[in-house]
């Protein structure tokens, strides 16, 4: 499972999404996360849905890769089902089992919450399978740039971020090396009571924690021995600029807004 976990990861391509202006692409991401979290109704998740299957078919990487590449999403979404459904206490009870009530209101709840996780993930997960780390540094330290004139340090942020999307494939990678070599030791994940397994995952996170600090510091050292010292006075090999596939997919998004908004009314 942690060899198929492919966030983070970038998958080449010359599809329209991959040749997409980042920039643009992270803003229509972060105005559909916003209008995701706002969508209450089926229409709204429809539409949502239909434009997530549309950006996924563009950027022409299998649908089969990209659900596999989700398989331990799908975990997590179930367990927040499951925890709206037991927690959630409002409404009328919509069915007993074993005694335990289950609110209407909560599998509503449920079924909004796990709708808007999934969406978040896929569209996320479609724009790192479609732009490499380093464009993404270069889209936020462009789109954050007026944030200078009160010191903030964009370049500094921009950095950090591609660095952590950089090594999560990574980690995930050396998390699947170490959990193996601890199964060919007798260690066993899977079976077992729960306190047994979180005893488990312990021989696991330990040397993770100390293989991400050793390749931080290792980074770090990197860094420093070829002269970085920060955003001042660097120059870029590739400026970004918008071309008329952005302004066509820009105006095709605002379109798609605008139907959202208007089905929704």
């Amino acid at each position: 499972m942690m060899g198929s976990f492919m966030v983070g990861q970038y998958i080449p391509g010359e599809s329209l999404i991959h040749r997409l202006d980042p920039r643009l692409k992270i803003v229509m991401v972060f105005i559909y996360v916003i209008v995701v979290f706002t969508s209450e109704t089926f229409i709204s998740y429809l539409v949502l849905f239909a434009f997530a299957f549309l950006s996924t078919l563009l950027t022409r990487i299998p649908l089969k890769f990209v659900i596999k590449g989700l398989k331990p999403v799908w975990w997590l979404i179930a367990i927040t089902f499951v925890l709206h459904v037991l927690l959630t206490r409002t409404g009328e009870v919509w069915i007993e089992i074993i005694g335990f009530p289950i609110y209407k209101e909560s599998i509503i709840q449920a079924v909004k919450i796990s709708v808007r996780f999934f969406l978040l993930i896929l569209m996320t997960t479609i724009l790192t399978l479609s732009t490499t780390p380093i464009a993404i540094t270069d889209a936020v330290e462009s789109l954050l740039h007026p944030l200078k004139k009160i010191k903030f340090p964009v370049h500094e942020l921009a950095l950090m971020m591609s660095i952590s999307l950089r090594f999560i494939p990574t980690l995930m990678q050396e998390a699947d090396k170490i959990s193996k070599a601890q199964a060919s030791r007798g260690l066993d994940f899977r079976t077992g009571k729960i306190k047994d397994r979180v005893q488990a995952i312990i021989p696991l996170i330990l040397p993770l924690f100390v293989n991400a600090f050793k390749r931080a510091e290792d980074l770090a050292i990197a860094m420093e021995a070829r002269g970085y010292q920060g955003g001042e006075g660097r120059t870029k090999s590739r400026e970004l600029a918008f071309r008329r596939r952005d302004y066509i997919a820009g105006f095709m998004f605002i379109l798609m807004m605008f139907i959202y908004f208007i089905l929704t009314l």
